[in-house]
Formats: C-alpha cells, structure tokens, sequence
C-alpha cells in the first residue's frame, strides 16, 4: 500500500510539471506600430511571475523617425537644353528623349535636331510616340515641295509641316520656312522657323 501511494504521488508531480505554463508565467512582447504614420515603433517586454507579481518590466522605444534627420532624396534633372554636333538640342516642351522623329539616337538624328526649337507648347498634350510622328513630318517636310502639307495623325492627335518658302542665305545655303501644326483635343496650335541647310547636311535654325 505504501508503495502504490508513493507511485500515484509521483504521477501527479510528473503531471504537473509537464502542464502548460499558465499564460500569467509567459513572456509577453509586443510591438506596436502607428498605422497611420508609421514614424514611431515601441517594443514592451514584461516578465511576470506565476503568482502575478511583476518580476522585472523594461520598456524600449525607438526614436521617431520624425526626430531623426530626415533622409534627403536627390532629383536628377536632366537638361532639356544640350549641344551635339554644332546643334542646340532644346526641348522645353514635350517628353524628353535622344533623337529626332524615328531616329532613336542623336548620332543618327543629327542632321534635324536643331528643329527641336521650332516648338510647340501642345506638345505637353501629346505622348512621345505622337511626337515623334510630328518630328518625322518634320524631316520629310525638308525634301518635300514647297506647299505641300505633310500630314500624321495618330489617335486623338494631328499635325502637319510644310515647307512654305525656299531661298537662300548670304552664304548660299539653302533654307526653307516651314510650318507646324499640330490638333489635339479641338486645339490647334502653329509655329513658324526659317532653316538653312549646313555645307555638312545638317540643318541650322536662322536667328
């Protein structure tokens, strides 16, 4: 008898030992995180006795990043106004890109890129594939008769350029003055420029 009550007594300690820890005994973490700014994190780490008396408590908050110094994002602007080969490349209205209508690369476009200052403000309205339809009216516009609209037109847009005189400059050069158009939206707008053709081929804007 006495040995079945000393097995049943370690059964119960055995049991006992290997219940769960009462939540009251676990180690509480938490952390918290401002939904709206997300500027501030706090961790609480609180260790409590079994019996419900706080063992050791410890609280640890970031720094706000509000207090920090704040991290400076740099904006690289590029120029919209650069020279290559002899040309002023200047495109202050428009998207931003290298070439010159379907010539993709300045190497290659650099016989028309000084048309880019015979510009329009209407090219803020238009997208960049649009744009380059009317730059590439532009380069035929150089050959074509004089008179002769040539036209693009390419979803909710329009233009044309035409070359609408011909003579020459005190150095012999040919030039043409040419006009662009270009609709989008029911609003027209028009620009004028003289251009001279370079002993090189390239085309220069007259002043």
């Amino acid at each position: 008898m006495p040995i079945r009550k000393l097995t049943l007594f370690g059964l119960v300690i055995l049991l006992v030992a290997a219940a769960p820890t009462p939540p009251s005994a676990q180690v509480a973490r938490r952390t918290a995180v401002g939904a709206s700014t997300r500027t501030a994190v706090s961790t609480q780490r609180r260790v409590v006795a079994a019996g419900g008396a706080t063992v050791r408590t410890r609280r640890v908050t970031s720094v706000s990043t509000a207090s920090r110094a704040a991290v400076r994002h740099s904006t690289v602007v590029v120029s919209r106004s650069y020279a290559y080969r002899g040309a002023v490349v200047y495109r202050p209205y428009g998207h931003y890109y290298h070439g010159y209508g379907h010539h993709y690369d300045d190497n290659d476009a650099w016989k028309w890129l000084a048309f880019t200052a015979i510009t329009l403000k209407v090219l803020d309205n238009l997208n960049e594939a649009q744009q380059r339809q009317h730059e590439a009216a532009q380069i035929e516009a150089t050959s074509a008769p004089v008179g002769q609209p040539i036209a693009w037109d390419d979803g909710n847009a329009s233009g044309s350029v035409t070359a609408t005189r011909v003579g020459t400059d005190a150095a012999g050069n040919q030039c043409r003055e040419f006009q662009q158009e270009v609709t989008i939206g029911g609003n027209v707008e028009q620009a004028y420029g003289t251009a001279c053709l370079q002993p090189d081929g390239s085309w220069k804007i007259q002043e």
